[in-house]
């Protein structure tokens, strides 16, 4: 009951969050990007915060933690968000890709020591990652205004409220102990911000205007997930956010 109570806020929350929103864009705004104002202010704070706490953390989890370590650890988390991945493959319609992951799933499972070594991959069993936010893209529910929100960083109108869709389906919350789901939850957050430390170097070096630069990257990698890899050839600028999934 109370998991349910708290998604129930988070969705409340959020209903309200977009139409305040909503109230507060201008009529000369940027299609892609209605709310930009507000969403730089919020990327403002995200990298406060990452600058603080989070780079730190994850850059000594990287130079403290031995490699063996780091890599069985992702491919435990990323085992287990496989059940997922199926399930998404299969509203999507993509049964071949959801065959191969289930077959991930199994055989890193049972052979792969729960999935701390990734033997799929080592077989070229291609991995499907899937989430409610591409599904929805999918069945064609249009992404809506780009926007930020904080801690979480870069999402759109549709693909913020099915973040908490697909935090309900993570099997860290499904455990019993409260203790070991912040413990696991904690863990996650930690090897997921490890893994993009040498991509912040890259925007940090390349970007101009890395609001933007991360803006761009973000609706491209989106639109391109939806269509499996199919973008038809055309630019960032050339694609209609607003109206594109």
């Amino acid at each position: 009951m109370k998991k349910r109570t708290t998604y129930a806020a988070w969705a409340g929350a959020f209903a309200i969050f977009a139409s305040i929103s909503g109230c507060a864009t201008r009529p000369d705004a940027n299609p892609v990007d209605p709310w930009e104002p507000m969403n730089r202010s919020i990327y403002g704070f995200n990298q406060s915060v990452d600058d603080a706490v989070l780079r730190p953390v994850a850059t000594a989890y990287v130079k403290h933690v031995p490699e063996p370590v780091r890599i069985g650890t992702s491919n435990f988390f990323s085992n287990i968000s496989e059940p997922w991945n199926f399930v998404n493959n299969i509203l999507q319609g993509r049964i071949k890709n959801a065959g191969e992951t289930l077959t991930r799933f199994s055989l890193n499972t049972v052979f792969g020591v729960l999935g701390l070594v990734d033997l799929a991959t080592d077989a070229g069993i291609e991995r499907h990652t899937e989430d409610f936010g591409q599904t929805l893209g999918v069945w064609g529910v249009p992404a809506g205004p780009y926007l930020v929100l904080p801690l979480l960083g870069p999402a759109n109108l549709r693909d913020a409220p099915a973040l908490a869709v697909d935090y309900a389906a993570n099997p860290v919350l499904q455990l019993d102990s409260r203790a070991a789901q912040n413990t696991l939850a904690l863990l996650l957050f930690i090897d997921r911000r490890a893994l993009l430390l040498k991509t912040g170097n890259l925007l940090d070096e390349a970007a101009l205007d890395k609001y933007s630069f991360s803006r761009d990257v973000y609706l491209q990698y989106r639109l391109s997930a939806i269509r499996d890899g199919n973008v038809g050839g055309k630019a960032v600028d050339e694609e209609r956010y607003d109206l594109n999934p």
